[in-house]
């Protein structure tokens, strides 16, 4: 019997029960990672059930899918696991969890936003963001940075909602901007106001502005020019950026590291990163946010 036809049987096992697929695709599994699982399982225990089968007639069960979950599952101190049991034949063992791995439409991410809502809420309740990062078994760094879309402004949100701004991260970047010099801010976001129908600023746009403000605040030059004299979005914008000109070094490097890296990878990431877009500066700003915070668990 195909896989696609077989019956499902919910079950909590014992977890001493559940053997490891030593021929599973998932051979290598990050230790952060585990320890950050391990700490949600201890929460909230295993959310999403294993997928295995029937390893003898003995009671024993091999997993297909979910075997990162057995593992944090242990870590964690579990001595049941709630388990889907179906029958798989071993030619089909990979391809199952190949596909499940794969996680195009499968598995979707919350919008950024929700996500920042939702971690919000939740550290709502404790009394301090430190208890709160704990909760999470992250840095209050991370807490930081996790809840910075769901407290943007009434403009910067009405501006994403409308379209205007390309990503979260660029309305994130652009609240930073409006703390770090109100002004500039302005004169930034009435221009993004500005924008023809269909059009949009990019976060580059967004983080150049910002870096012109760092920089500015860094060299300590006097008193600062009146930031409405230079305009920060060119009228003629692009419907996703306002690219450098061709001959610029910026330019070259941008078009150096599109070179380097694929842009389907790029997008793929950004999928499983939950963004929603494939900006290469925001898929590896989000990959930095969770390394650091998977080092400091």
């Amino acid at each position: 019997m195909a896989f696609k036809d077989s019956s499902s049987d919910f079950q909590i096992v014992d977890i001493a029960l559940i053997e490891a697929d030593p021929q599973h695709a998932r051979q290598n599994i990050d230790e952060g990672n585990l320890k950050g699982l391990a700490n949600s399982i201890q929460k909230m225990g295993v959310i999403h059930p294993l997928l295995v089968r029937p390893a003898n007639a003995n009671g024993r069960y091999t997993v297909i899918v979910g075997e990162r979950r057995r593992q944090a599952a242990l870590l964690a101190g579990e001595k049941t696991v709630p388990v889907i049991v179906r029958a798989c034949a071993p030619n089909e063992t990979l391809e199952v969890q190949v596909f499940e791995n794969i996680g195009l439409g499968v598995r979707s991410a919350l919008e950024p936003r929700d996500m920042a809502n939702a971690i919000q809420a939740i550290a709502g309740r404790f009394e301090s963001p430190e208890e709160a990062a704990q909760h999470f078994g992250r840095a209050p760094t991370w807490l930081a940075q996790a809840t910075a879309a769901a407290n943007l402004s009434g403009k910067v949100s009405a501006l994403l909602d409308a379209g205007k701004i390309s990503s979260t991260g660029a309305a994130v970047q652009l609240e930073k901007l409006s703390k770090k010099d109100e002004a500039k801010a302005e004169v930034l976001i009435g221009q993004i106001e500005q924008l023809p129908e269909g059009e949009k600023v990019s976060k580059k746009i967004v983080d150049t502005a910002l870096s012109e403000v760092s920089a500015g605040r860094k060299k300590k030059e006097g008193v600062a020019s009146d930031p409405s004299s230079q305009p920060v979005v060119s009228s003629a914008a692009s419907a996703t950026a306002i690219p450098p000109r061709e001959d610029s070094p910026v330019a070259d490097r941008i078009s150096s590291a599109r070179r380097r890296v694929s842009q389907d990878k790029v997008r793929l990431v950004a999928e499983l990163l939950g963004l929603d877009d494939g900006d290469e500066e925001e898929v590896l700003i989000r990959l930095i946010d969770e390394f650091l915070a998977q080092k400091s668990a």
